[in-house]
């Protein structure tokens, strides 16, 4: 790679990176990672300000849905992230728990402390954060396990065929669209996603869906390969937006129940979380433009 040869200093990752955000040109225009140098072009690099080496506390505004000595459940918005990478390094949920609560377990390094889970971008719902390392460690394993209950509410396009079904298709990376999943090929990680009909309507179906396993954009691959992706999931294959419905400026995929085990009581704890405002409201929008 060019830009390694010229530039040692910095990882391959970074460079890719600032390949991605426009930061390095080739004759004067943004170049694609893809792009094979001919050895006459004139090229240039804008590099970007580093990282912060570890998460700061920032003045977020929280919801706290449960709380004890181990274990923290927040309602994570749509939109926030939950911990910095990929040109993010702050407004993280991460900065935000750090201003609200100071320590956390640091089994997952400075820039992700108390994180034993995530929600994509604009999923929003239940996220467990471990207040400690033995209750991270407890909850890892939960987790590893298959213990934890994860539930999820989905509106999808189409008609859903079955009233229930289960989806046993291995995950790997899109190998044309490398920032997304795909459950189209024979090859990948396992993964197990169960899902119910909760309502229909003329062209969409309400769905409660159940994760047995926790793999990245699980059930957005996965109900995208029955042909049905999660409404405003653009990524996916859903339309940028529905005739007679106002914009979705997110995904209608929200995380509206987890049950786990207390790490030090051997309690069990159920956590829920409300339809969002945004996402009620739409719904409201959907059943009087195309009843059930």
């Amino acid at each position: 790679m060019f830009l390694q040869e010229r530039l040692p200093q910095y990882s391959r990752s970074r460079l890719q990176q600032w390949v991605k955000d426009g930061r390095v040109l080739v004759n004067g225009a943004a170049a694609r990672p893809s792009y094979r140098l001919r050895g006459v072009e004139t090229v240039e690099v804008e590099p970007a300000e580093l990282p912060p080496l570890k998460a700061v506390p920032e003045e977020i505004p929280l919801r706290i849905l449960y709380e004890d000595s181990d274990v923290i459940a927040v309602d994570k918005p749509a939109g926030m992230v939950v911990h910095a990478g990929a040109g993010v390094h702050s407004g993280t949920l991460v900065n935000a728990l750090l201003h609200h609560f100071g320590s956390l377990s640091q089994l997952g390094g400075e820039l992700r402390p108390g994180i034993v889970h995530r929600l994509d971008r604009f999923t929003s719902g239940v996220l467990l954060v471990a207040r400690n390392d033995a209750a991270h460690r407890r909850l890892a394993e939960q987790f590893s396990a298959r213990k934890i209950e994860k539930i999820y509410v989905a509106l999808v396009h189409g008609a859903v065929k079955n009233d229930q079904g289960r989806i046993e298709k291995p995950i790997s990376r899109d190998p044309v669209r490398r920032v997304r999943m795909t459950a189209r090929r024979a090859v990948g990680r396992a993964a197990i996603t169960e899902y119910r009909v909760i309502r229909r309507f003329a062209r969409f179906t309400l769905l409660e869906v159940r994760i047995q396993t926790g793999r990245t954009h699980q059930i957005r691959a996965h109900l995208s390969s029955l042909g049905h992706p999660v409404a405003g999931d653009r990524l996916y294959g859903a339309p940028a937006r529905v005739e007679g419905l106002p914009p979705l400026e997110r995904f209608f995929l929200h995380a509206c129940r987890v049950r786990f085990t207390q790490p030090s009581t051997g309690d069990s704890v159920t956590v829920e979380s409300p339809l969002p405002a945004e996402l009620a409201a739409w719904l409201s929008e959907l059943e009087a433009r195309f009843p059930a």
